[in-house]
């Protein structure tokens, strides 16, 4: 698939004076296929995943990475919380895009009855609700891995608006592969690609993680991600801010 940066006057942050920051201004203009080949050349066969939420703007990374590699390892957080929905549409994409090694993960069974027997700490304190949900089984499931490939883009705003397409993650690269693209290059690749949509989309959620802290569409001028966590003055789970400084 041809890709055409959209028009910005984004410059990448990192330097480029270091192997990383190279790497980030040799791809600063590179497409998605582009910059997941570079990824899988730079680290060797076996040392590079994708995470993948299966959420409502997944569909179009799990694509490209398809079309590079069928069998680059897809690491899924299963929390516990998520809508059967989304649990269908992980299997419904697998098949469709003919992906060999989608890994369900789950989180620590004993940590969660510790931190959250009666199931309301997403209420109470959302932040440890996620770390114990999503960024200590990710520390985990990346053990053994030296990079991964994720979903964000910068039109998504907020802490993303500025990201590279290839960072530091502490000892790991974390490869931004959609980073260059604007929403309508995303809708494009999603219709050249023929991908179905999530099921949740046409009921009005742009954007879907756990149940309890998901709402439905952002109103009108807000970012696509302004259903997340609505009222809690949170925007991340953590998982690309804190997995850095958690152990396995």
């Amino acid at each position: 698939m041809s890709f055409q940066r959209p028009g910005t006057d984004f410059a990448p942050a990192t330097p480029c004076t270091d192997e990383v920051g190279g790497l980030a201004c040799a791809l600063a203009d590179a497409g998605p296929t582009e910059i997941i080949a570079a990824a899988l050349r730079t680290l060797g066969p076996g040392r590079l995943c994708l995470v993948s939420s299966f959420g409502t703007e997944s569909a179009v990374l799990l694509a490209y990475a398809a079309e590079v590699d069928r069998s680059i390892p897809v690491i899924f957080l299963d929390t516990g919380f998520l809508f059967e929905e989304t649990l269908s549409y992980r299997d419904t994409l697998a098949a469709r895009l003919g992906l060999t090694d989608v890994r369900s993960i789950q989180p620590d069974a004993a940590r969660v009855a510790a931190l959250d027997e009666g199931r309301d700490l997403w209420f109470t304190d959302p932040d440890t609700c996620c770390r114990i949900r999503k960024v200590e089984p990710l520390a985990r499931a990346l053990e053994g891995f030296d990079g991964w490939l994720n979903g964000r883009k910068r039109y998504q705003g907020g802490l993303r608006a500025s990201i590279p397409v290839v960072e530091r993650d502490g000892a790991r690269l974390k490869f931004n592969p959609l980073a260059n693209l604007d929403r309508a290059g995303v809708e494009a690749a999603h219709r050249d690609f023929a991908l179905p949509d999530h099921p949740l989309l046409a009921k009005g959620f742009t954007s879907v993680g756990c149940m309890p802290c998901t709402s439905r569409a952002a109103a009108a001028g807000e970012e696509s991600r302004a259903g997340r966590w609505r009222g809690k003055g949170k925007t991340e789970c953590g998982i690309h801010t804190l997995l850095s400084t958690v152990s396995a």
